[in-house]
């Protein structure tokens, strides 16, 4: 396996690595728009951006896998001005299970060391207990928990 930044030609897996995220996420999340293409992540603009970091997995050269980190700002009341965020987090079928996702986050996380980031966070769906379980094993911590009012807002009535 091989963990390298992401390339402009790995942008058409990339996209079709974002849409099965979101066909993932879908029916965990009644408030995202159901029956129209949506988009979370300006992953074009990511790919060139100082404060951004895609990486892709590779196996035998065919791309498995993706993640970014990207530096952001934090509130002034926090111990540390700048945290580091992952997202994008995407391993094809058949490579999960291999540690594709443990390589991801460590190439990440030591991009993050390299630019002086100490911090991590990451949001992820309570409804998706394997990728809860896969970000517990690299060390991750529930730290908050988000909560909100009526989750079929989105529903005609």
């Amino acid at each position: 396996m091989n963990i390298r930044t992401a390339k402009p030609a790995d942008l058409p897996t990339l996209l079709d690595f974002e849409q099965k995220i979101i066909a993932t996420e879908r029916p965990m999340d009644p408030t995202l728009i159901q029956n129209e293409p949506i988009s979370y992540y300006p992953i074009a603009e990511y790919l060139e951006a100082d404060h951004t970091e895609v990486l892709v997995a590779e196996v035998d050269g065919a791309v498995v896998g993706s993640v970014y980190g990207q530096i952001r700002e934090r509130k002034p009341f926090f111990q540390t001005s700048h945290l580091g965020y992952i997202g994008f987090m995407y391993v094809r079928q058949a490579q999960r299970g291999q540690g594709v996702s443990q390589a991801l986050i460590d190439a990440i996380t030591a991009w993050f060391h390299t630019q002086g980031i100490s911090e991590i966070i990451l949001h992820v769906y309570a409804q998706n207990p394997r990728a809860i379980r896969a970000y517990e094993k690299a060390g991750f911590e529930q730290h908050l928990i988000e909560m909100r009012l009526n989750p079929t807002a989105g529903d005609a009535s």
